[in-house]
């Protein structure tokens, strides 16, 4: 059995109205363990992403971002028909309580893959991940997503420790719409600047780079976002080594 029919089976049984036969004034005391089953029968034990990165890490992303996300799929606004599924009739208090468990855990990464793409292609990912293009108007991926890409909490994610082809397919949602975030949604703009080489070439170097200390996300932005982006506030210039 595929790990999104285990999980979809898992998520059936939790749900199912056998799992909660208890009397109204004695309700069923359901657990974080019991709740997380699906999640982790696609997402990897303890949310470490499966072998290929198919289905991505989730453990140790900022809460804010694992709660935006579950909303998008469960709201429509991104497309993944088994996880609309499975969140479609879950309240935003219960999609909170799980972002957070997930986002708590702290547990080491894996190595990265060796690169798979010429010196020239992993040097044009590496200048636009970290210098972006001025002449586009295109801002670098760290001007988002922290100084070591592994994000800023709460709501930013990290960029490393996800595989080459996850972070093309999610490139490509975003350029064809079938990603989306809250208003005004800055990944679609910043996306859809991108050429296929540009996608190409960032997912190569970003697959590439091992991921620093925990991976755990910086505490504050380094500078004020290049674009607004829905769902993440403005923040004030963080002091001196605040990201570190």
């Amino acid at each position: 059995m595929s790990a999104l029919l285990r999980a979809l089976a898992v998520w059936a049984a939790i749900l199912a109205p056998s799992a909660w036969a208890a009397d109204a004034d004695h309700p069923p005391v359901e657990s974080m363990a019991s709740r997380v089953l699906a999640c982790t029968a696609c997402h990897g034990r303890e949310g470490r992403a499966t072998p290929g990165g198919y289905f991505p890490r989730i453990a140790g992303k900022p809460a804010g971002y694992l709660y935006h996300q579950l909303l998008n799929f469960r709201d429509g606004r991104r497309s993944y028909p088994p996880m609309s599924y499975l969140l479609e009739h879950l309240t935003d208090d219960y999609l909170r309580e799980v972002a957070e468990h997930f986002a708590a855990l702290d547990l080491p990464y894996a190595p990265p893959q060796p690169a798979q793409a010429p010196a020239a292609v992993l040097q044009r990912g590496r200048a636009l991940v970290l210098q972006g293009d001025a002449g586009r108007d295109l801002p670098a991926c760290v001007h988002c997503h922290g100084e070591s890409l592994t994000g800023v909490a709460p709501f930013i994610p990290g960029l490393l420790g996800l595989s080459r082809d996850y972070v093309n397919s999610q490139l490509g949602a975003w350029q064809t719409g079938q990603r989306r975030a809250q208003a005004p949604d800055c990944m679609a703009q910043v996306a859809r600047q991108l050429s296929v080489e540009d996608v190409s070439a960032v997912s190569a170097w970003l697959a590439s780079q091992p991921v620093p200390a925990q991976g755990r996300p910086a505490t504050a932005l380094a500078m004020r976002l290049p674009l607004p982006c829905g769902g993440v506030p403005q923040q004030p210039q963080a002091a001196a080594g605040g990201v570190r």
